[in-house]
């Protein structure tokens, strides 16, 4: 295994993939933060994320902080330091570095700043284009051909650190959220991976981003998925892609809500193919 003495802070299925691919390159964290179990469901289960799931499956050390001012006691605490490196019964751990990957919450800059080499994260966009919650989505949604990867080093206000490395990515005409999330999250963790080495050496120098170019992005709401079918047919077929995770688009008929599951552009023409009526089957749609 590589020896980078680092943290990992992630939570949904994309940190946990990107953990998969920092393991196969033998990179392993010494710690994992990721956020609280959740209910979920018809049936309200309590359901641990992905990345505690992963930590446990690679017996790597976890937290769940509720809030952050558990986080600064996990970090000053003795039992912190002794939970981490029990064999050494340390009072406190080193780290190199932290990397963050949708960990979900804003980390305190007191916090960012501890490791040697501070803490970098990975953004599915080219910075500082689309900082915040969406940069997938809303790449599709407003129809670019190219978006990409950025490896960037944290500061307090979001996405707005220093550049790392960043790699362009084009997007298929057709391709949707998850498809396009796929390819990017294997671009990132290899990047990722590839500067790793050049970062630790002090081999890299950070370009600041242009703050007269950064746009931002919101984060989606189910109420977002909502198409008008006389809308423009390409502006209707890009929130088609762009939400067909979640929210996915739907409209309404007779007072009920029909969701699409598969449609086309043709001649700049939204067709609806497939649609799943409320509380039915999914059926064949007749316009």
């Amino acid at each position: 295994m590589n020896k980078i003495n680092f943290v990992f802070w992630g939570t949904p299925d994309v940190a946990s993939n990107t953990l998969e691919i920092l393991e196969q390159s033998g990179f392993l964290p010494s710690l994992i933060i990721t956020s609280p179990d959740a209910r979920k469901g018809r049936k309200m289960l309590l359901i641990p994320p992905p990345v505690k799931v992963w930590a446990e499956k690679n017996k790597i050390p976890c937290i769940q902080p509720e809030e952050n001012t558990e986080l600064l006691s996990f970090f000053s605490s003795e039992e912190f330091g002794l939970a981490v490196r029990s064999e050494k019964k340390i009072k406190e751990a080193k780290y190199d570095l932290s990397i963050v990957v949708a960990y979900g919450k804003i980390i305190p800059e007191n916090i960012l700043n501890i490791p040697k080499l501070g803490s970098i994260n990975i953004h599915y966009s080219l910075l500082p284009k689309y900082r915040g919650a969406s940069p997938v989505e809303s790449a599709i949604l407003n129809g670019e051909s190219r978006t990409g990867v950025t490896i960037q080093q944290m500061e307090y206000k979001m996405d707005s650190g220093p550049i790392l490395t960043k790699e362009k990515v084009e997007i298929g005409k057709d391709e949707t959220t998850p498809e396009l999330r796929k390819r990017l999250i294997k671009i990132g963790g290899e990047l990722l991976v590839k500067i790793l080495p050049d970062l630790m050496e002090g081999r890299i120098k950070p370009i600041p981003q242009n703050e007269n170019s950064a746009t931002h992005c919101a984060k989606i709401k189910k109420e977002d998925g909502l198409i008008d079918l006389n809308a423009d047919g390409v502006l209707n077929y890009n929130k088609f892609r762009a939400y067909a995770t979640w929210p996915r688009t739907y409209f309404f008929e007779n007072g009920k809500r029909i969701i699409i599951t598969k449609a086309r552009l043709e001649n700049n023409n939204f067709i609806i193919e497939k649609v799943i009526p409320e509380s039915k089957k999914e059926t064949n749609y007749k316009n």
